[in-house]
């Protein structure tokens, strides 16, 4: 998928990594997804993209993308919108695809290869726009989750889809090592019988 070479700059639609993450049961380690490119290609940038909603409310995406944006990450935000569907229920909406478009289509000429985290069929035309202009482009998602998180359109359009639960392990956030079992002890005369039988 990388070539050392390759002038590199990954995107990530953070709602759309997480939630494919999530269906794939994983968490993600963002400091190690920076070394994954950063030790295959020449990474000139890791772009995260994430809507934030607009209230007094703690939110927890905040102290990630606090954290992203002070461990070499571009971070790309704006408010989310906050609505009611026709239910009566209370939504937020904050889709990145226009700021993901516009930071590729800007950097299309300085870059040989995009690596896009994102299935959103949306980015097809923005993908086929850079494709003319030389650069190479790599989707990460899923089709593995249930339901898959990549369009068809994308899929067909990159010069390269990789399925997200397959280089995951490279970026997987460890969890803490639950405490040791305790071995259960056996009595001697038990082990004396075992060893006669």
């Amino acid at each position: 998928m990388l070539h050392k070479d390759e002038r590199t700059v990954v995107f990530i639609d953070g709602s759309s990594l997480y939630f494919a993450a999530k269906a794939l049961g994983f968490d993600v380690d963002y400091r190690s997804l920076l070394e994954y490119f950063r030790e295959r290609c020449r990474l000139l940038r890791a772009c995260y993209y994430a809507a934030l909603p607009e209230t007094e409310d703690y939110s927890p995406l905040k102290p990630l993308t606090d954290w992203l944006a002070y461990n070499g990450y571009m971070l790309v935000t704006k408010t989310a919108r906050e609505f009611t569907d026709y239910s009566g229920r209370r939504r937020i909406k904050g889709n990145m695809d226009v700021e993901l478009t516009v930071d590729l289509l800007e950097l299309a000429e300085r870059i040989d290869h995009a690596v896009i985290f994102s299935g959103d069929a949306d980015l097809r035309r923005a993908v086929e726009a850079v494709q003319r202009r030389g650069v190479r482009v790599t989707a990460i998602s899923s089709l593995r989750a249930s339901p898959p998180m990549i369009g068809d359109e994308l899929r067909r359009q990159v010069d390269r889809f990789v399925e997200l639960g397959d280089v995951a392990g490279h970026f997987t956030r460890q969890q803490p090592e639950s405490r040791p079992r305790a071995i259960p002890v056996r009595h001697p005369a038990d082990l004396q019988s075992d060893e006669t039988s």
